[in-house]
């Protein structure tokens, strides 16, 4: 097998040294811009392609964004992902993706394992946990990424001490609460997410608060929690409407719960809306495409993705900096009024 050509080989065909070959092709200082076209144009004739890590382990850094997510089957983090490579393209990064699958451990084993290949640009998308001890770890490993000059920045994390991008979860569970109860709803119930999350707390947080504030005794909304996956949410509502057959409406924490849950209600036999209102959380784009098209609450993802990698790629701040999102209801035709 033929091997790649090497930069030696650029250097030669050019009739430049080795050092003045790496300097073309790297942009440095002390090369013509005259000779610096004359070498990359050499380096595209023969097919030179350039060694990024080799260039990171001579110069300490490498042009790679790190994107950490919980789960990349999940299309929250997908319009997020598409929101980071929109921005890295743009800017002339390669971004590289992982996932955690929600475990404190393994966002530890993936965050250093990003700085072992010299990435010194990471964005850690994804809840917080509540008891904030479990992320303590993962807070001693970015303290030190950034005292040697690496940049963080995180996605829906309040107990991180970096720049971080924050999905308006609480105010967009109290709009979407809002919503059932002017539809005359008073008999809901829950689908929650994972217990140990704070995006699930701010959003039953929301939840909680709009319905208080309308006069509905929260201790008697039920709450079922699953795994925020379709199946969770087929789960957890059967477990919701077998203990409260009676219920007019059901609110599911994120879209793809929610997709489960309308599976499960019209495979039982149950009409959405006629019988029972059905709401999700972050309009991913199945949202719109299921039927009933689903009534959700909208949450900026790509923009998300966009302003955390923005964060990371700017220089450090004296504190760490907050992006807060907005959120837009999105009334489809899941939600109705309720039957009388």
């Amino acid at each position: 097998m033929e091997r790649p050509p090497r930069l030696i080989d650029v250097a030669r065909a050019a009739g430049v040294s080795l050092a003045t070959a790496s300097r073309a092709i790297t942009g440095s200082h002390g090369v013509s811009a005259s000779l610096a076209a004359h070498v990359q144009a050499v380096a595209a004739q023969i097919g030179y392609v350039p060694n990024s890590h080799a260039r990171a382990l001579a110069g300490g850094q490498t042009s790679i964004v790190g994107l950490v997510v919980h789960d990349v089957g999940d299309p929250y983090f997908g319009e997020i992902a598409r929101g980071v490579l929109r921005e890295t393209e743009q800017r002339g990064y390669l971004a590289l993706i992982s996932q955690t699958e929600r475990d404190p451990q393994a966002e530890l084993s993936r965050v250093r394992a990003l700085r072992a290949h010299r990435v010194t640009s990471i964005v850690l998308a994804g809840s917080g946990y509540i008891d904030a001890s479990a992320e303590n770890p993962l807070a001693a490993e970015i303290r030190s990424i950034t005292a040697s000059g690496g940049r963080f920045a995180v996605i829906g994390r309040h107990h991180l001490p970096v720049d971080a991008v924050l999905p308006d979860n609480a105010a967009g569970g109290a709009t979407l609460m809002r919503h059932v109860l002017d539809l005359g709803h008073r008999r809901i119930g829950v689908v929650g997410g994972p217990a140990n999350l704070t995006t699930v707390e701010d959003r039953l947080a929301g939840l909680r608060g709009a319905a208080e504030a309308a006069g509905l005794d929260w201790g008697r909304v039920p709450v079922v929690d699953g795994d925020f996956t379709r199946e969770g949410g087929a789960r957890a509502v059967a477990e919701l409407v077998g203990a409260h057959p009676t219920l007019t409406a059901v609110i599911a924490l994120n879209d793809p719960m929610a997709v489960g849950a309308l599976s499960w209600l019209l495979g039982s036999g149950r009409r959405v809306p006629s019988e029972v209102s059905l709401a999700g959380f972050d309009d991913i784009p199945l949202a719109a495409d299921v039927y009933p098209a689903l009534t959700t609450v909208r949450l900026p993802m790509v923009a998300m993705g966009r302003q955390a990698l923005d964060l990371v790629l700017k220089p450090p701040a004296a504190r760490p900096r907050r992006r807060r999102t907005g959120h837009e209801l999105v009334v489809r035709a899941s939600t109705g009024s309720a039957p009388s």
